[in-house]
């Protein structure tokens, strides 16, 4: 898998774990960090259930600040590790940890995130489980947008839909976070 953009467009980034990886099709990474163009440089990011760290280094190449890239499997974590010291990411934090023990456990940035990338496994249920820790765990900054894939057409009644589309099998969405929340 390639990064698409930014200053390490064209380089291979190593994918690992336990087969159920699913990477963000290059047209969904594409359309998404169009979305995101106005508020990726400095950001501060989260890439929960990380697995190829796709999104997490497409982030760093385009200009965040920082990604905190969140992944329970070793396999995938060591990819994750291995692909941090090759593109010399130092805005690349690994956690190797359950995502929502992570969040729940508060181990997360302190001063909040600016923009999270989450992406779990498809047949579980943990969307839904995931923005309800996020939202209720202090995690996120005033403005903080939540892009988001899943299998079907996908809403929170905490999160204002901004943007949505497909490729493929994937629904994805760029979600706000209500002002009353």
């Amino acid at each position: 898998m390639r990064i698409i953009g930014g200053r390490w467009r064209g380089r291979k980034i190593r994918i690992a774990g336990n087969g159920d990886t699913r990477p963000t099709p290059a047209r969904a990474r594409e359309t998404v960090f169009n979305w995101l163009a106005p508020r990726i440089e400095g950001a501060a990011c989260l890439d929960l259930y990380a697995g190829s760290g796709a999104l997490g280094f497409e982030a760093l190449s385009r200009g965040a600040a920082t990604v905190a890239l969140v992944e329970a499997d070793p396999g995938a974590t060591a990819a994750l590790r291995q692909n941090r010291d090759a593109l010399r990411a130092a805005g690349a934090e690994i956690v190797r940890a359950d995502a929502l023990q992570w969040l729940r456990q508060g181990r997360h940035n302190p001063s909040g995130y600016d923009i999270v990338f989450l992406d779990p496994p498809f047949p579980s249920r943990l969307l839904a489980r995931s923005c309800e820790a996020l939202l209720d765990g202090g995690c996120l900054r005033a403005a903080a947008v939540i892009y988001t894939e899943a299998e079907t057409e996908w809403a929170h009644p905490r999160l204002r839909t901004m943007k949505t589309a497909r490729a493929g099998r994937v629904r994805y969405g760029l979600h706000g976070v209500c002002a009353a929340i």
